[in-house]
């Protein structure tokens, strides 16, 4: 199959997907009870595998192999697509499949500590991702608006605005409970997973298939094979999915309380009168704070109700990291600081969101390194190419807050580090020769084909709140 072929094909099979997916949410949707059998034969669908084979092929990490040690490119030459994907679907049919262990990767965490990483195959990717475009539909129709992380059209700016809104007036959620669990990925319970997964597949073939990736084993990076009887491998393409099908069972717990979400304008001013508090929870896969309308106490108790329920799914809350704090003292929440201050010049107090103290250090100390790493015998260009993207991602994100006095903090570091790097490069010439050679005769300094980029210049903006109001990728009309 050349390319042409496999663009038309890819086309119609994008297609056939979005209709079947369409079908399967709004079959969710309408019979919340609806239990969902013969999916396995989507699964193995070839317009499903070959969707999932794009995804997975046009993905950075495709670039990096599994324990076969096969990336996506050498797949492509080697085998050709469709040979893979045939053979692939065959061995599906015929139940010869079996997950190989994902292969250990330990990455840095801030405070020093590290994650673990799995990588699994380019095929078992390939099949995660066909399960995935089956089983998402059916659950997103369960999951409920609080959850934000690792879910179509949603973002991590729309969990931090709903902390916003619900802390600011008339709102006044003025106590955070702010969670912290204990290695989520490492530690949900299969078998309660499985339990919550089974409320709506019944399909025994894709519930093995399930089981297998949970059960596949680690290769760790000191080559030894370890079980896995716990967990979801982080970095696997159906994780995200199935630790929010796990943690939906605090966005139950809360949603069903008295004062919850589900609780009317009317009943919430009502307890209010009566000295009871109201809840909210805004969740970004296992990161999640409580906002409470009430007082400290109440999130204290709290806390140990939440903690019952997530031991139901073999989760910890670490009590070390699990706060709990009012706006006027802020709280960091997905990069992000929220806190209430008199606005300037006046008696009013609003509650502000702007780049957190950790995130300010993580891109400077970023700036820094790369500026490390590029040796002084490199072009400008080099330097360049590589600090820019960083900081320009960063800046993308932290765009929708009050952050024009970061930006400028981290336009003059990055100024005084790069001109620093240029002065290691020629340490005999003066500033006036440098100036002339990189800066044109102005300050700021550029290579021959790149500018460093000025965060300074980036103007900040409001993000629109949307609320509860999402628009799912699936259309809704039948």
């Amino acid at each position: 199959m050349n390319t042409d072929e496999l663009e038309a094909a890819l086309c119609c099979a994008e297609l056939r997907v979005l209709g079947i997916q369409t079908k399967l949410h709004r079959w969710a949707r309408d019979d919340r009870h609806r239990v969902f059998d013969d999916l396995f034969n989507l699964v193995a669908d070839p317009a499903f595998l070959l969707v999932a084979w794009d995804r997975v092929q046009g993905n950075k990490g495709a670039r990096t192999a599994g324990v076969d040690g096969a990336t996506a490119a050498s797949i492509a030459v080697g085998v050709g697509v469709e040979e893979f994907l045939g053979g692939l679907r065959a061995s599906m049919k015929n139940r010869s499949f079996r997950p190989l262990p994902v292969r250990e990767r330990m990455i840095p965490k801030s405070g020093g500590k590290l994650r673990r990483l799995g990588i699994a195959t380019i095929a078992d990717r390939v099949v995660q991702a066909s399960l995935k475009l089956v089983l998402e539909p059916i659950f997103e129709a369960d999951f409920l608006p609080c959850s934000y992380g690792f879910r179509p059209n949603r973002r991590a700016h729309d969990a931090v605005t709903e902390v916003w809104y619900l802390t600011s007036k008339p709102r006044n959620y003025e106590w955070i409970l702010e969670g912290d669990i204990k290695a989520c990925f490492d530690e949900i319970s299969h078998p309660a997973l499985m339990a919550r997964v089974r409320q709506r597949v019944a399909d025994r073939r894709v519930l093995s298939l399930v089981t297998a990736f949970l059960k596949s084993g680690i290769l760790g990076e000191d080559r030894q094979l370890r079980k896995t009887n716990a967990g979801t491998p982080q970095g696997s393409i159906l994780s995200p999915l199935l630790s929010n099908v796990a943690l939906s069972v605090l966005d139950e717990y809360i949603a069903g309380l008295p004062g919850g979400p589900r609780s009317s304008t009317t009943e919430r001013a009502r307890r209010r009168r009566h000295g009871l508090p109201n809840y909210r929870l805004v969740r970004y896969a296992d990161d999640w704070c409580l906002v409470i309308n009430g007082t400290k106490a109440d999130a204290e108790a709290l806390r140990e109700d939440i903690a019952a329920v997530l031991s139901t799914m073999g989760l910890r809350l670490s009590r070390d990291k699990t706060l709990i704090t009012h706006i006027d003292e802020g709280l960091d929440f997905l990069g992000w600081r929220l806190q209430r201050h008199r606005k300037r010049g006046t008696s009013r107090y609003y509650v502000y969101t702007y780049p957190a103290r950790k995130s300010l250090r993580a891109v400077v100390v970023k700036v820094k390194t790369l500026c490390r790493q590029v040796g002084v015998n490199q072009p400008l260009d080099d330097l360049l190419c590589r600090l820019n993207p960083a900081m320009r991602g960063w800046c993308a994100y932290f765009r929708p807050g009050v952050s024009s006095v970061t930006f400028s903090y981290l336009s003059h570091y990055a100024w005084r580090t790069v001109w620093r790097w240029i002065r290691r490069k020629h340490r005999r010439s003066t500033w006036k020769q440098l100036r002339r050679q990189y800066c044109h005769g102005g300050w700021w300094p550029a290579g021959d084909t790149t500018e460093l980029f000025d965060p300074e210049k980036v103007g900040t903006t409001r993000y629109r709140y949307r609320g509860s109001i999402i628009p799912s990728p699936w259309p809704i009309a039948a």
